[in-house]
């Protein structure tokens, strides 16, 4: 059974509904609404909310620590929901805590950097790094196409790269299936594949009012797909590895659909250089993250070739259990790094 939102709005002015959305019964019986605000738009929007007995929590980062101090907070105020107002840390901050408090909570998106919009994931940080979590799915999303535009454009552009890397993670579970017999949810795949393909050669850009429509109602459809599938496999695979790895070895290189691009590109020309297909699906992707001025290549986002094998040869232990085509290949590490110098000169061309 598909835990779908009850309500998804994307639409120009759509937080106008937020207040009739937190008045639905099905999410608030009384009317003890909390709401959590990232910094910049989500105080903004929280304060031109018509909600008269809502109470504010500013949430600051968007660690662990945070997300259990607002999960305590929500669980002691006895608030019937939570709206998580901001960006992908925010949003990740308030499941978090909505999960810990046993309430629903609604997903009001200021940016479509990531697929957390929708997903039964939270990625927080902790004193190792940062962990995925599984967490309650929202039970609505609010996007608001005119707050999506005035958000700093590479933060959209990101969510690009995100939502398109669910065409590498499906083709590694698709692998673990025959290699490993892992069981694949047709419908998880279908969702997430659905997602990709409707962004990938799509010709217009994120100037377009149409474009950001598309792009959160494919960010949503790849969190639904998580959610059928009960974990992130749908979209996270090689491509997740390589950018946690990243984040482990380099923090603040970049963000994380920027990363996701570049590690779903890699792992396509792995799949291109080692098993003979792909190549077709690997120009897809490169000229999708071209078109929306994405990173590609390591030193787009101020990694050499050397530090990005690093990552590579590190990138299986982030994911432990996960089969995809970096566990099937095992490449040495001598193999990795002829490989990454191969995928440099090959994408620089």
């Amino acid at each position: 059974m598909v835990n779908a939102p009850l309500a998804i709005d994307v639409r120009q002015g759509a937080i106008a509904s937020l207040g009739t959305l937190l008045a639905d019964r099905r999410i608030a019986n009384e009317g003890r609404i909390a709401v959590a605000v990232g910094p910049g738009q989500g105080s903004q929007i929280a304060g031109e909310l018509d909600l008269p007995h809502c109470e504010v929590f500013k949430v600051e980062g968007g660690s662990v620590d945070v997300a259990t101090e607002l999960g305590k907070k929500l669980r002691s105020g006895a608030y019937e929901a939570v709206a998580g107002i901001g960006g992908g840390k925010t949003i990740d901050v308030t499941k978090f805590a909505a999960s810990m408090a046993g309430i629903p909570m609604v997903a009001v998106a200021t940016n479509l950097s990531h697929d957390g919009i929708a997903s039964p994931v939270s990625s927080l940080e902790h004193e190792s790094g940062k962990g995925s979590y599984g967490v309650t799915m929202p039970v609505a999303v609010v996007v608001d196409v005119d707050y999506v535009r005035a958000a700093p454009q590479r933060l959209v552009r990101s969510g690009i790269g995100d939502v398109v890397s669910n065409l590498s993670a499906i083709a590694d579970w698709e692998l673990a299936g025959r290699e490993q017999g892992e069981p694949v949810d047709g419908m998880a795949v279908t969702f997430a594949r659905t997602a990709a393909e409707a962004i990938v050669n799509r010709r217009d850009t994120v100037d377009s009012q149409d474009f950001l429509t598309a792009l959160a109602e494919a960010l949503v459809l790849s969190g639904m797909a998580m959610s059928v599938a009960g974990s992130s496999r749908p979209a996270s695979g090689a491509c997740h590895e390589v950018l946690h790895a990243i984040d482990q070895l380099y923090p603040g290189t970049s963000n994380h659909g920027e990363l996701a691009g570049i590690g779903a590109l890699y792992a396509y020309f792995l799949r291109s250089r080692y098993q003979g297909f792909g190549e077709e699906r690997m120009k897809d992707i490169r000229a999708c993250l071209e078109r929306h001025g994405l990173p590609a290549l390591p030193g787009d986002v101020g990694l050499d070739e050397e530090q990005f094998a690093r990552a590579v040869a590190h990138a299986p232990a982030t994911r432990p259990g996960r089969y995809t085509v970096l566990e099937h290949l095992a490449l040495t590490d001598d193999d990795i790094r002829r490989s990454v110098a191969e995928y440099v000169q090959a994408i620089d061309r």
